[in-house]
């Protein structure tokens, strides 16, 4: 009985297909396996997705504007380190230059004791006694002769110092005239200020410089001289043709004005 039953079983079930049930077929799964499964065939080319792609075109991007950066770069430090001559062929390496002007010899200068003396001979003589005013400065220029080689001076004062210098202006002479000119103070209305001004740039105690004529040098800087305690005199040779400009400077005083004696002449 069980051997019947057995072989009944097996003999319905080889009778079965697959095309029995409905909706299935041997050929749809065929088809659809295909289409599930991915090639592993490394031959192929295999192509990258979307974002794949623009992540890559992106970071060329940066690449190249990172190397355009550099180049620009390099061409800047190219162009500070320029050469001297196309600084120069702009004009401006050479814009705040001066003319160089001649070497002067610094000047002889001396004290003597002869202070009576020399103020009562002065005494004397016209426009050799000056009275230079509180915050004023007296330059007398002195043009260079032919007839002689050098200038001298000569000066004292009463009771008080006085700044004292010599400077020589290149300018082509005009007058072979002595003149003297008098730079009048500003501040007059200071009366309350203390009896000496402070130290200021190019004042007498520091020794003042040239002015901004470029044609103006220095040969003894403006400092203050004890000329009410002895005579102080001094000569220059000519270093050239032009003029001397000797500065009696009172321009530090707020409250004293000086009498001044002085004489300048020629030396062979």
């Amino acid at each position: 009985m069980e051997k019947l039953e057995t072989s009944e079983l097996q003999s319905r079930l080889s009778s079965l297909s697959v095309s029995s049930f409905p909706g299935i077929t041997s050929k749809n799964c065929e088809s659809d396996s295909l289409n599930r499964l991915q090639s592993t065939d490394l031959s192929r080319t295999v192509l990258q997705p979307d974002n794949q792609t623009k992540m890559d075109d992106n970071r060329n991007i940066r690449q190249s504007l990172q190397s355009t950066e550099e180049t620009r770069a390099s061409h800047g430090k190219a162009g500070e380190g320029g050469s001297p001559e196309s600084t120069a062929s702009d004009g401006t390496s050479h814009s705040g230059e001066k003319k160089a002007l001649p070497p002067v010899q610094p000047a002889s200068t001396w004290t003597s004791a002869s202070l009576k003396e020399l103020k009562a001979k002065l005494r004397q003589e016209k426009d050799s006694v000056v009275t230079i005013y509180r915050g004023d400065v007296m330059t007398v220029h002195v043009p260079t002769v032919p007839e002689a080689k050098r200038v001298c001076w000569e000066f004292a004062t009463d009771g008080y110092d006085i700044g004292f210098g010599v400077y020589f202006d290149w300018s082509p002479v005009t007058s072979r005239a002595i003149t003297v000119h008098i730079s009048e103070s500003s501040d007059d209305e200071d009366e309350d200020e203390e009896l000496e001004g402070p130290v200021v740039p190019g004042d007498v105690e520091k020794g003042s410089k040239a002015t901004a004529n470029s044609n103006l040098g220095e040969i003894l800087p403006v400092y203050r001289q004890d000329s009410h305690l002895a005579v102080q005199g001094g000569s220059h040779d000519f270093p050239g043709d032009g003029t001397y400009l000797l500065k009696f400077d009172n321009s530090y005083s707020l409250w004293r004005n000086k009498t001044l004696y002085y004489r300048v002449y020629y030396s062979a």
